[in-house]
């Protein structure tokens, strides 16, 4: 039997009877990981999960992460295991400290086998950016697709079936695009649901903790173990708890969903429009309100341009600290800004360096009012928008992405087109206004993929998971695995 293959729940009851051993699996989830060829990791944890495997605390086996491995995005600091966050101007860095959602699921008993590759420094979307090169994509085995980023390896571990649930994150659409293109469930709670203590900051107000799983139910139990507040970050939310797992398999007679018909026009691939509409039709007939909506359309084009401006704005701050002086290589200079300059242009790759150039531009004094103030209004509209339509209907609900994974070669692409500018990165409004949104399966296409995005009201993460795994009910798309 792949035990890896199976959720969270049916390796638990495994694990409780005996059948298999934490040690057992971690072994077998470790051998799995050195057999990778999606170029999903960075480090193997192999020295580590062994020896917490084979010491776990057996009073704590009812906990339903206990014994389970996982892998986590390598921009979580992990004391004592190599954190570079796929860049080379990290080559080498040891964390001092561990992070808030690492030390959560360690406690849980949960086990962790490996980081994982991103696009460098999380900025980048397509998995193709980070130091050790492309990470594939599982479903195409002839390796000419993308996984998409920035949590590239997390999604393509989970994917490849040799984790059951994997940590990511997602400042644009970083957890929720690679779900689509690579068949999984992949959540972003409200913003500060989640602890960020221990993530690498790329644009705080737009950061959220994602991560990955097959089926919604394992996602509620993730979600069980991360959620709620710590007093280590201070855009941790107080607001109560749930037992997310009460919500799924609820029924969703009544509730409203509402399709923002200038996205959804903007998708031109029959395919997924076919596979969205039988979703709406078979939610229709379980009794959900399905509303037509409408937003400025150019409005929705305007999403991705505010959210590059303001993300690399923000990172422009936060990547200050990677300057050669503190952690990493550098490159020796007798002069303290010369050193700065060329460490920086030597181990930083062309992606960053330019968003970096984007973030400084737009905070010149003579550019500032321009660019990043009207994109700061741009994103205000947009928030307002968004939560209005959410004040008539409890969800919005698209196709995540206008096509299945694209081509690793993306050249053909139109840039200035609405498939690019608003069908392919409006995911993004729920990182402006800070609410949960879910990516599930809801076709396959060509043996690739579809997806579909739920957007919730902040903190009804409960109410979002039982439209999921309605969904997912419906279309029986769950426990995918590119070889089953």
């Amino acid at each position: 039997m792949d035990y890896l293959s199976l959720s969270i729940s049916e390796l638990h009851s495994l694990l409780v009877k005996g059948e298999i051993s934490p040690l057992e699996l971690t072994k077998l989830a470790i051998k799995k990981a050195k057999e990778d060829n999606n170029n999903a990791f960075e480090y193997i944890c192999e020295e580590e999960a062994i020896k917490q495997a084979s010491s776990l605390d057996e009073s704590k086996k009812n906990n339903l992460l206990w014994g389970i491995p996982f892998v986590l995005k390598d921009n979580f600091s992990t004391k004592d295991i190599p954190t570079t966050a796929s860049s080379d101007i990290l080559k080498g860095y040891v964390p001092v400290f561990s992070s808030e959602v690492y030390l959560r699921l360690i406690n849980q008993g949960a086990i962790l086998i490996g980081k994982v590759a991103l696009d460098e420094l999380a900025m980048g979307g397509s998995g193709t950016n980070g130091h050790l090169g492309v990470t594939y994509n599982p479903w195409d085995k002839t390796h000419t697709r993308r996984i998409g980023g920035s949590s590239s390896g997390s999604a393509a571990a989970c994917a490849a079936g040799i984790v059951p649930f994997a940590i990511g994150s997602d400042t644009g659409d970083s957890a929720r695009k690679p779900a689509s293109y690579a068949g999984l469930v992949g959540f972003k709670p409200t913003w500060g649901r989640i602890s960020r203590y221990g993530l690498f900051p790329f644009a705080c107000s737009l950061d959220h903790v994602g991560f990955f799983s097959r089926n919604v139910f394992d996602s509620a139990l993730v979600l069980n173990a991360l959620a709620g507040h710590d007093k280590k970050d201070m855009t941790s939310s107080s607001e109560p708890v749930s037992d997310y797992t009460q919500f799924v398999g609820k029924d969703v007679k009544g509730l409203k969903v509402a399709v923002i018909e200038e996205i959804y026009d903007s998708i031109k691939d029959q395919d997924v429009r076919k596979y969205f509409e039988l979703t709406l039709k078979k939610l229709e007939e379980k009794g959900v309100i399905i509303n037509r909506v409408h937003m400025d359309k150019n409005l929705c084009r305007a999403i991705h341009a505010a959210y590059i401006v303001l993300s690399n704005v923000e990172a422009t701050s936060n990547i200050a600290c990677y300057d050669g002086v503190k952690y990493g290589p550098r490159v020796n200079e007798d002069d303290y800004q010369k050193m700065v300059f060329e460490t920086r242009t030597k181990y930083l790759s062309y992606l960053v360096k330019k968003r970096l150039i984007i973030g400084g531009y737009s905070l010149l004094k003579e550019n500032k009012e321009e660019v990043f103030i009207k994109a700061q209004k741009c994103r205000h509209l947009v928030v307002n928008v968004i939560n209005n339509i959410l004040k008539d209907n409890d969800f919005i609900y698209l196709p995540s992405a206008p096509s299945i994974a694209p081509l690793i070669d993306n050249s053909g692409v139109d840039e200035l087109s609405d498939e690019y500018l608003i069908a392919d990165n409006f995911l993004s409004f729920a990182n402006f206004g800070g609410q949960p949104s879910i990516n599930i399966p809801i076709g396959m296409k060509d043996n690739m993929p579809v997806g579909g995005n739920i957007t919730g009201r902040l903190f009804e993460e409960g109410k979002v998971l039982t439209l999921a795994k309605a969904i997912e009910d419906m279309t029986g798309l769950s426990n995918l695995l590119p070889n089953s």
